[in-house]
């Protein structure tokens, strides 16, 4: 059944931007906090479903072509819609909603109470119709592949494999799809699936050799999908959640051509010692794989369209900094590593700024200046920007806005509460009270696009210099909720829980969003 949207709903709290007005319009006389906040809601509605299908389809006047990007394809009662992940729900409302009276059929995959809680939060946009031509299968309980996602995956294959040539099929795939489209090649078990993936992990594969693993024993992943489809027309709209935006990467690539052979799995699973353990019938499927007698996936009717990005939400809340006054500068979108050497960057980095922007009252030395780099070093991103930063700030004019995005990660050391952007924003916290920001108004935001940071309600939580001090003077000692990866408890005691953010679930999801704002008093 299609998700049917309740006669009462609680609705969107007002102060919600993701479908208002640019934030300029609302940040006169606003403090510091606010404006962070308006700046993360603006990169989130860019990434809602609405206005990224919209920018990436459209019709012509007669209704009867359709243009992706800059091809163009015909009509005529043979669109189909397939899709799977956290945030494909709103995408297939918002396709029902542009294209919906060309629509045959459709089959989505998308998390287990997904339906209720949009209902439940009033997201009527991402509700599909109530006589919807679209299914959707819940399923992948704490994003693990199940049952239920793998009937889905079956419901998937069973509709993309009776199309023409004469059909288009519009895939829909965002972050998490990868355990929404479970499908092992038989005689392989899902079970069996699982407890390899799992013992790869404890033998510390990668997770580009766990995705090697998954599509050689997958019937839709690397390019499955696209082959079952063949011979009709797949157009696939992309809400990327990984760094770089790799498209054979993002879901394990169902609609890409597999770049890997039964040689690449063997040397992997040798690696890891598990190859005299595999279970019977993993190794018959390896051993069929090179002759199967369809050979390789071809992708050539294929057409991969990314429609969403970390770089896309930043170019966005860039755009609005800017109209708020800042000098606003992207620093990377591709943030990685443990969240504690990401902190002492972000710290080094705020104490650095600040002296440019004030450099009569208080310079950075040049051992903080080497540091940085260091540090910046040490993190090794692919695109960082942190020359370009620093020139644009020491030539400021006016207050600076830093904004960056990625997914670092937490080594878990204790049994408490938070997540990644939690954690981040306590330790960034603590960095900056260690280093003489002279005067300088300094605010770090960290928080996760799709409005869920870890088991908690918050999407994260913004700090100040003074945080440390002030948590002191609550009896609240930061250092010890670090140890304890409890970050979400300290935000909730520390001044009322007024340094959450909290936003609902989004519908959407592409990483985290950090911002470092910096405003001479």
């Amino acid at each position: 059944m299609a998700c049917r949207v309740l006669t009462c709903l609680v609705r969107v709290p007002s102060r919600s931007l993701f479908w208002g007005a640019p934030v300029a319009r609302m940040a006169s006389g606003m403090a510091l906090s606010e404006q962070a906040r308006l700046l993360f809601e603006s990169a989130v509605g860019a990434m809602q479903p609405g206005p990224m299908l919209q920018r990436a389809l459209s019709l012509d006047p007669d209704g009867r072509q359709l243009k992706v990007r800059d091809r163009t394809f015909q009509l005529q009662q043979n669109l189909y819609l397939v899709g799977f992940g956290k945030a494909v729900l709103g995408m297939a409302a918002a396709v029902e909603k542009l294209l919906g009276h060309h629509l045959v059929q459709g089959v989505i995959s998308v998390p287990k109470g997904i339906c209720a809680a949009m209902e439940h939060a009033g997201k009527q946009e991402m509700l599909l119709k109530p006589h919807s031509r679209v299914k959707v299968f819940e399923g992948a309980e704490d994003n693990l592949p199940d049952r239920d996602a793998l009937r889905a995956a079956l419901a998937i294959q069973h509709l993309a494999e009776g199309l023409t040539a004469d059909d288009l099929l519009l895939v829909l795939i965002s972050g998490g799809g990868s355990a929404l489209l479970p499908a092992p090649i038989p005689p392989v078990t899902l079970e069996e699936k699982q407890m390899l993936t799992k013992l790869l992990e404890a033998r510390g594969a990668t997770i580009q050799e766990l995705n090697t693993i998954r599509k050689a024993l997958s019937q839709l992943k690397g390019g499955g999908l696209a082959q079952a489809a063949y011979p009709a027309q797949v157009v696939s709209l992309i809400l990327s959640d990984v760094v770089g935006d790799p498209v054979d990467v993002i879901a394990s690539g169902p609609t890409v051509a597999n770049t890997h052979n039964v040689q690449d799995c063997l040397n992997i699973l040798n690696r890891c010692g598990l190859r005299a353990a595999l279970p019977r019938s993993v190794k018959t499927v390896l051993s069929q794989a090179d002759s199967d007698p369809r050979g390789p996936p071809s992708c050539g009717h294929v057409l991969n369209v990314i429609i969403g990005s970390n770089t896309l939400a930043l170019a966005e809340a860039q755009k609005q900094a800017q109209l708020l006054g800042y000098r606003a500068v992207v620093l990377s979108a591709a943030i990685q590593g443990d969240v504690k050497s990401v902190a002492q960057f972000y710290g080094m980095l705020a104490r650095v700024a600040g002296a440019h922007l004030t450099p009569a009252t208080v310079g950075a030395s040049v051992e903080e200046n080497a540091k940085l780099h260091e540090l910046a070093v040490k993190l090794q991103l692919s695109d960082l920007q942190l020359e370009e930063v620093l020139e644009a700030v020491a030539e400021a004019q006016s207050p600076v806005c830093l904004l960056a995005g990625g997914e670092p990660t937490v080594q878990l050391q204790g049994s408490g509460k938070g997540g990644r952007n939690q954690e981040l924003a306590l330790r960034v916290g603590a960095e900056l009270a260690r280093w003489p920001l002279g005067p300088v108004e300094v605010l770090f935001l960290s928080g996760g696009t799709d409005g869920q940071d870890g088991p908690t309600s918050a999407a994260g939580a913004w700090v100040i210099p003074e945080l440390t001090s002030q948590a002191a003077a609550e009896g609240l000692d930061v250092t010890t909720f670090l140890a304890h990866n409890d970050s979400h408890t300290f935000f909730c005691r520390f001044h009322g829980g007024t340094h959450l953010l909290y936003t609902g679930l989004t519908g959407t999801n592409v990483m985290d969003t950090h911002l470092l704002l910096l405003r001479p008093q």
